[in-house]
């Protein structure tokens, strides 16, 4: 009996109805035959729910991630069977390591063909298990329900993660009973059940800090989705802590602030704010992994600090240093409790944060100066870093491709203000990542401008998505830095192979042509003296548009990535 009955639905309908009672208001998808009987569910009931329609699935599963990181809830995504399955992993691959709630429901082949050879079949739940923190596949209607509450749970507890459910088409149309169709509130919105720290690690993470001298903090993402900005602000304050972020930390201090270093590792650190790190005599992790990048191969910090980790995954703390005090906690509780802790004491020693990062800001300053006001052509990747912190609101939401502009706008965009509104895809650097993830980023905060900044070889990757981004007219702005080559690859090249440079080369397009195929309004920009000018009706068009910028390629260029420095 469908849902008019009142007592039973098909399990495409009550997938339907279990999205809307986890708080679901978008979902980014693609078509196909497994898919009809959900289709058909999403058209015929009343749920309050917008399905974005993508051109691939890989994109449907970026514009979750986006979404979920500016808004704080699970992004869903969907796809059908086979290649459709194929292509939405690579998105999850990204949330999973970034720690972003990301469900993709794919939908699967009758359970009853398992084994007799049908087409776009696939072993789904093989394929998925080992890029999400919960993977399911959905052979009992009875059982659906229950599986989509475990996959929100998984997702939005401990450390957040993506979600994969495989939905047959055959357990779409059985029965389910409505009396199974309820929710946990509390796993709409992530970090959910949050863990608090042991005083007695609290404690002994406040006596190492009054020990220290030059003690650093050095914040991942962990801060950012935990929301702990006021209370890492607290703890730099009361101790004049200079504070440090990984490219995925950026926000969880307001760079503007006298106390925040920037970015340290080997893509956007430079080697002044190194010297921060290399100074220290208490490194203070918070949500950070301390990985290659954070640490340049884990040269930084140098071994034999003191460390002190907070994070809310107990395999990350230690993994990497040896660990003092371990904090395994969420993160914006365990500040809170160290503020509080370090609050109650008298004479605490201030650690010369203001000073300390005053220092590194000088430094990278004085490499940037010259090249962002530079009047050569090709037009320099600092002048529009340079450019773009003259224009955009302090609230605008960038998001930035591997390649050109992840390590210049993490080295040299200040953000204004605390919280989440920078976005990098650095788990796995996948190309194509930037213009989908701002649509997500736009339909979550649809008030802040979302900017897609990439290479021109991410463009390739993604140019479809300009399509979708017309239909809904969704109001992003594309930028694509254009120097005909993979610019991260040629560099790497000219510092490690001696300048053998190997199919790293392509022919240039004219992107702002193939823009004003999809109906975007486009520009291009040849000369830096034009450059202000063209980004300031860019960004006031009202609709979305595209600015090509015949930029500088890596490989030529003085890049804040540090082997390419030395």
């Amino acid at each position: 009996m469908s849902e008019a009955g009142h007592n039973r639905l098909s399990g495409a309908e009550a997938t339907v109805r279990m999205l809307q009672t986890h708080g679901v208001r978008h979902v980014f998808g693609l078509c196909g035959d497994t898919s009809l009987p959900l289709y058909d569910a999403l058209a015929r009931l009343d749920h309050g729910m917008t399905h974005f329609l993508t051109r691939d699935e890989r994109h449907a599963a970026y514009m979750a991630d986006g979404y979920a990181r500016v808004t704080g809830r699970p992004g869903v995504c969907e796809g059908p069977s086979g290649g459709g399955a194929t292509y939405i992993m690579p998105g999850l691959v990204e949330a999973d390591e970034s720690s972003i709630p990301v469900l993709a429901i794919t939908t699967d082949v009758a359970t009853t063909a398992e084994g007799r050879f049908p087409l776009t079949a696939l072993d789904q739940e093989a394929l998925f298990r080992p890029v999400t923190k919960w993977n399911g596949v959905a052979r009992s209607a009875a059982r659906l329900p229950a599986q989509i509450r475990a996959a929100f749970r998984a997702m939005t507890t401990g450390r957040p993660g993506a979600a994969h459910l495989a939905l047959p088409i055959d357990v779409q149309k059985a029965e389910v009973p409505e009396a199974e169709l309820w929710a946990d509130a509390r796993h709409r919105v992530f970090p959910a059940e949050r863990a608090a720290p042991d005083p007695d690690a609290i404690r002994a993470a406040a006596d190492m800090l009054a020990e220290a001298r030059s003690a650093v903090a050095i914040c991942g993402g962990g801060p950012v989705i935990a929301g702990a900005e006021a209370a890492l602000a607290r703890v730099a304050d009361l101790l004049d802590l200079p504070v440090a972020t990984t490219v995925s930390g950026q926000g969880a201090l307001a760079e503007t602030d006298p106390r925040a270093v920037g970015v340290v590792g080997s893509n956007g650190g430079v080697p002044a704010t190194r010297a921060v790190v290399d100074a220290a005599d208490v490194v203070l992790f918070v949500g950070c992994r301390a990985g290659s990048v954070t640490t340049e191969r884990w040269r930084a910090p140098p071994p034999g600090r003191r460390v002190i980790h907070i994070d809310s995954d107990p395999m990350a703390i230690g993994a990497n240093y040896a660990t003092e005090v371990a904090v395994c906690a969420d993160a914006r509780l365990a500040l809170e409790a160290l503020a509080d802790e370090l609050s109650a004491r008298e004479d605490l020693p201030g650690q010369r944060g203001q000073s300390r990062a005053a220092a590194a800001w000088e430094a990278k300053l004085a490499a940037f100066r010259p090249l962002a006001e530079s009047a050569a052509r090709p037009i320099r990747p600092e002048a529009v870093v340079a450019a773009l912190m003259e224009i955009l609101p302090a609230d605008a939401t960038l998001v930035a491709d591997p390649g050109t502009p992840c390590p210049y706008i993490s080295a040299h965009y200040r953000l204004p203000r605390a919280g989440r509104h920078f976005i990098s895809n650095r788990a796995h650097g996948a190309l194509g990542y930037a213009l989908a993830a701002a649509m997500g980023a736009h339909v979550g905060r649809p008030d802040a401008p979302a900017l897609a900044l990439m290479g021109d070889g991410s463009f390739g990757f993604c140019c479809g998505e300009f399509e979708t981004l017309v239909r809904y007219r969704l109001p992003v702005k594309a930028l694509v830095f254009s120097n005909a080559t993979y610019g991260w690859i040629k560099a790497g090249q000219k510092t490690g192979f001696g300048g053998r440079y190997h199919n790293v080369d392509f022919g240039r397009t004219d992107h702002a042509a193939v823009a004003r195929a999809f109906d975007l309004a486009a520009w291009t920009v040849e000369d830096p003296a034009d450059l202000r000018a063209t980004l300031g009706a860019w960004l006031a068009h009202d609709g979305p548009a595209l600015i090509d910028v015949i930029a500088q390629p890596l490989h030529e260029a003085a890049a804040p990535v540090s082997e390419w420095i030395a």
